[in-house]
């Protein structure tokens, strides 16, 4: 297998197993096999139905790990790609396939970088992999489950690389260093039924809850700052009624979602809302769900080390991201580590015909092997 073709083999192996979410399909085995050959130690910490590999190399000095996921989205309406999302096709120096950018091609990248450092020297220090195949779905016994294990043995990261899709345009223009965090809330406004042409007898929950939304929809949560934008609040669902044209519903249901930056918290975000319901006179009950902390690395090794390898295989600097959704970052940050997000271009990511230029993943790969060279 030449240099040059071994990302694209082991990305197309990796979009040939369908490892729609929570579903590994074989593709830990696949990634462990190479892990393997290399020396690492294997070890599967799976839960709840999701698969979870935790690949060491090394005993002493700093450690770096390489995160990602084997999991993808569902494909979408068959007939609108152009191919077989899951079998694994080149067109016009173009790579099709579900999970192709988001994120196979990442994980193949990174084995394929480790294979070719370590075939040249040993690394100092310790490197690990952390794949799980829930990172698209509920997230709770993926790299959650994983980190939470491994802070209870006092395994602690120094550098993290999450391969996730961060470029806008070109490979590299952009790297992902923070995240906004995220926080939901599944709202019931109650109320009680009625006849329309009775409003006296019955209590409309939709009249109840227009002036509260309209304060939380024109409030400025914060300011954001030179790394993030201000907090945003978005409503997504908004359901009331019985379908009939003449009855005042029982209660009114509202998804509604925050993605707020380092300058917010979740908790006092969640007591801005619970004030705001509660001095509308509104009955309710709130079930508030939170995916994850905001987080940020700051300037450091990492950040220099993905920087000039950038520098190095491209010929441009990345710019510095904080924003898009979340990530598995949201979980590794807080356990101590620096943590960099770079990956291919995302514009096709979750879409029909998903794909990467195959003339990235060689570039890619070297990316990842230059900023191992400098971290071990």
């Amino acid at each position: 297998m030449s240099s040059d073709t071994a990302v694209l083999d082991l990305c197309s192996a990796l979009i040939a197993r369908r490892s729609l979410t929570p579903d590994d399909a074989g593709c830990c085995d696949l990634i462990g096999e190479r892990l393997s050959a290399l020396g690492f130690t294997l070890e599967r910490i799976n839960a709840g139905g999701v698969t979870n590999l935790w690949a060491t190399l090394g005993e002493n000095g700093p450690l770096t790990i390489l995160a990602g996921h084997t999991d993808v989205v569902p494909t979408g309406p068959l007939e609108q790609w152009h191919s077989d999302p899951f079998v694994p096709t080149v067109r016009d120096g173009v790579l099709y396939g579900r999970g192709a950018a988001d994120m196979k091609s990442g994980l193949a990248a990174m084995v394929c970088a480790v294979e070719r450092l370590l075939a040249r020297r040993s690394i100092a220090g310790q490197l690990a992999f952390l794949i799980t195949s829930d990172e698209e779905g509920s997230a709770r016994y993926g790299t959650r489950y994983v980190v939470e294990t491994l802070k209870q043995r006092g395994v602690r990261p120094d550098y993290a690389i999450v391969g996730e899709a961060t470029a806008a345009e070109s490979l590299g223009d952009r790297v992902t260093v923070g995240r906004r965090g995220s926080l939901g809330c599944n709202l019931r406004v109650n109320g009680k039924q009625g006849h329309v042409a009775y409003p006296e007898k019955a209590d409309n929950p939709i009249h109840r809850l227009a002036p509260a939304l309209a304060e939380l929809v024109a409030t400025r949560w914060d300011e954001g700052n030179a790394h993030f934008p201000p907090t945003s609040f978005q409503i997504s669902n908004l359901h009331a009624g019985t379908g009939a044209n003449n009855v005042v519903p029982g209660h009114a249901d509202l998804v509604f979602n925050f993605r707020y930056c380092t300058e917010s918290t979740a908790e006092d975000l969640k007591a801005r809302v619970t004030e705001v319901l509660d001095r509308h006179g509104l009955s309710y009950e709130a079930d508030w769900w939170h995916s994850g902390e905001p987080f940020l690395t700051g300037p450091g090794k990492l950040i220099d080390a993905v920087t000039q390898a950038v520098q190095q295989v491209t010929s441009h600097t990345p710019a510095l991201f904080t924003g898009g959704g979340t990530s598995d970052g949201r979980f590794i940050s807080p356990w101590g580590a620096e943590v960099v997000e770079i990956g291919p271009v995302n514009d096709s990511i979750h879409k029909v015909n998903e794909h990467v230029l195959v003339a990235d993943l060689p570039r890619l790969s070297a990316i990842y092997e230059t900023v191992l060279d400098q971290l071990l």
